[in-house]
């Protein structure tokens, strides 16, 4: 038997390469096993967000994704006769990050599988079945169809929406499957050209067109019930498709054309003793909403740091079931919102086509601001889990507002500078893991040293936050430890953020999550009972 590993990936997807890179990062030894003999070479998704982008730059290869994308891919819905139904097109960088990238899924998953090469301590093998998976006291045991088999402490299938595992184990996987299927037709030299995206819901036949990066375009188009993969293999089939979109099919220069189905299902439950499902092992959704790669992504990006601090010995096995109760959720949320576009741009009934062109139309403007704005999106938001909630603050210095809490949701990150005044992302100037963040205080004045001691031990950053006016004063008085950043104002600002609420403080998982908030005064208590919902084993 071979122990080879702390963490064993089954599946070498977008998600276990994710999990694989940060797991990796932090000192995990992870092995990631595929059954294929390499990485798939055909777009599947064709959208990156920027909760994704931001999992990538804390990953350390955003930069290596960058080169693979179009931000701020504009998006059209349209009809058959080709009015704009709705125009999605958020602009804004909450994340730091565009939040529209069209992308080529193919080249990002290369560069997440060349990350892992920045470890030592991180493997991948290809042709590598799991044809069984057990359980003991210590931990997993893998068998492979070869007859070898690996030990590990944990297990995480990412190996898609057929997963054997989640077979295995007998988890359901509950919702809907389309009765039609979709063809994907990738081709070089984009007969096009434009840089947006076409969702046509044309009763006749929906379809979809998508620019990707290095002059690849997508076509989607929905079969009919009497149409078959055999169809989709015959060129004047596929020239019929394409004859209303380009002058001349027959000139394309195809790529690959390949039939998928429609799925929305979310599994049962996402742990199973030593085991969790990641990815479309544990939900898959339409592809009209674009979310299912990056709902991936977050999964990976939950779990990584919660299987680190587990290993470690830094918490206990208790932290691994804050990864269902997060995110179940958000993805269910994510898999309604995708099925109901699907069903609004893929319904060949005309009577309904027609009630939906009717809705569009009579939108206000500040309805169809809010599409383009993509407020349809649901944030990643939760109230259980490893968070604390704090009341609102008693206290004459603060104004009387009905503002809500954000522990649960996700802590922006605009551009700042580090002590030294260079402009950067504000995760690249504090630092990755988790972050104790005050507004022009030294955060250690409000600190215990068993409460230091113990975010020591969590390598958490203990971060000032100043106006950029006073950063030269701020960082020679800066006590020992303490990472100093400077502000540069205005409506996406940290100062901005402080003053629209009534906390001086935040807690920052290394999820960029926010664990709680409150007044500087409150600190201590609040990371001390932070410290406790992620389950930290204690120090003798």
């Amino acid at each position: 038997m071979n122990n080879a590993c702390d963490v064993l990936v089954v599946g070498a997807g977008p998600v276990g390469l994710t999990l694989a890179n940060l797991l990796g990062q932090q000192g995990v030894d992870v092995l990631v096993l595929e059954r294929a003999d390499e990485l798939i070479d055909y777009p599947r998704a064709v959208g990156i967000d920027d909760e994704a982008l931001r999992a990538m730059q804390t990953a350390g290869l955003v930069e290596e994704v960058l080169p693979h994308t179009i931000p701020d891919q504009k998006i059209y819905m349209i009809n058959g006769d080709g009015t704009v139904l709705s125009e999605v097109n958020p602009t804004t960088r909450e994340f730091g990050w565009p939040r529209r990238n069209g992308f080529v899924q193919p080249l990002v998953d290369q560069v997440l599988l060349a990350g892992l090469d920045r470890f030592p301590n991180t493997s991948v093998r290809f042709g590598a079945e799991v044809v069984d998976l057990t359980e003991d006291t210590d931990g997993v045991v893998a068998t492979l169809a070869n007859g070898e088999t690996v030990r590990a402490l944990y297990a995480v299938a990412a190996e898609g929406g057929a997963s054997p595992t989640r077979k295995r184990l007998g988890i359901s996987f509950e919702g809907e499957t389309r009765p039609t299927d979709g063809i994907v037709i990738d081709v070089a030299n984009d007969p096009i050209g434009t840089p947006h995206a076409v969702f046509g819901g044309d009763p006749a036949r929906s379809y979809a067109s998508i620019a990707l990066p290095h002059g690849i375009r997508r076509w989607e188009f929905t079969l009919f019930e009497d149409e078959t993969e055999a169809d989709v293999d015959d060129d004047e089939f596929v020239f019929g498709l394409l004859a209303p979109h380009v002058p001349d099919p027959s000139e394309l220069d195809i790529i690959r054309r390949r039939v998928y189905r429609h799925h929305a299902r979310v599994a049962g439950r996402f742990r199973h003793g030593r085991v969790l499902l990641a990815g479309d092992a544990a939900h898959v959704m339409p592809v009209v909403g674009g979310q299912g790669w990056n709902s991936g992504i977050r999964d990976a990006f939950n779990l990584g740091w919660k299987l680190a601090a587990v290993v470690k010995g830094l918490s206990t096995d208790g932290l691994l079931d804050t990864y269902e109760t997060e995110r179940l959720g958000h993805v269910t949320q994510m898999v309604a919102v995708s099925l109901q576009m699907a069903k609004e741009m893929t319904d060949h009934d005309p009577r309904k086509a027609a009630e939906r062109d009717r809705i569009a139309a009579g939108r206000t403007p500040e309805e169809r601001e809010a599409q383009r704005r993509q407020a349809f999106k649901p944030q990643p938001k939760f109230d259980r889990g490893v968070l604390v909630h704090t009341p609102l603050p008693a206290s004459k210095s603060l104004p009387d507002r009905d503002v809500p809490r954000l522990a649960g949701s996700i802590f922006p990150q605009p551009t700042a500078t580090d002590a030294d005044g260079v402009e950067m992302l504000l995760d690249d100037a504090t630092g990755q893991g988790w972050r104790i963040l005050t507004w022009n205080n030294d955060p250690t004045a409000f600190l215990s040293a068993s409460t230091r001691a113990a975010l020591d031990r969590f390598g958490a950053r203990l971060v000032q936050v100043v106006p950029k006016a006073q950063l030269p004063w701020a960082r020679k008085q800066a006590a020992a430890g303490v990472t100093v950043v400077g502000d540069l104002g205005g409506e996406s600002s940290l100062q901005a953020w402080f003053d629209a609420r009534p906390v001086g403080a935040v807690v920052v998982r290394p999820d960029h999550v926010i664990a709680a908030e409150c007044l500087s005064q409150q600190l201590d208590d609040v990371v001390a009972r932070v410290l406790e919902a992620a389950c930290v084993t204690r120090v003798a």
